[in-house]
């Protein structure tokens, strides 16, 4: 298989970007994925439940979108992208009201041999920080990059 992701781009991370933990989003996410939790919309039953405010839901980061698309996936052609596994690491719970600075980081790639034919596994990790430095979490990603010939 030829490689088509460029390999030497390994351990590249994006430019930062920032991204305000807004009330209304944290809800409309909520809402999305259909999880009714009060700590996601309500301060008083956040405090209830021992949280200093309204927490996101653990899988809120992936709406923590860099502006800027990484150089290491900006010339992938997009028909032969799927997505694959996600995991989240959290020092403490994402909180309505963080401004947290993001990093994109690309990990690495690997090769398998699927039932429909060869792919690259690309993965990335997302971190976050707060305003004082802490690390919040880690959003790490790995997608599915099908050799050419196996998107139709």
């Amino acid at each position: 298989m030829t490689v088509e992701i460029d390999r030497g781009l390994i351990g590249s991370v994006s430019a930062p970007y920032v991204v305000e933990v807004e009330k209304g989003a944290v809800a409309k996410f909520a809402d999305a994925i259909g999880d009714p939790n009060p700590v996601f919309r309500d301060a008083a039953a956040a405090n209830a439940c021992g949280f200093s405010g309204i927490i996101a839901p653990p899988t809120f980061p992936v709406s923590f979108i860099a502006p800027e698309e990484p150089a290491w996936t900006r010339d992938l052609d997009r028909r032969r992208i799927l997505a694959g596994e996600q995991s989240f690491f959290y020092r403490r719970p994402v909180l309505v009201g963080d401004v947290l600075t993001c990093r994109v980081t690309f990990v690495g790639v690997d090769e398998k041999q699927g039932r429909s034919g060869k792919m690259q596994l690309l993965t990335q990790e997302v971190r976050g920080v707060d305003a004082v430095g802490d690390e919040v979490f880690v959003h790490r990603r790995v997608t599915v990059y099908r050799a050419m010939g196996q998107s139709d």
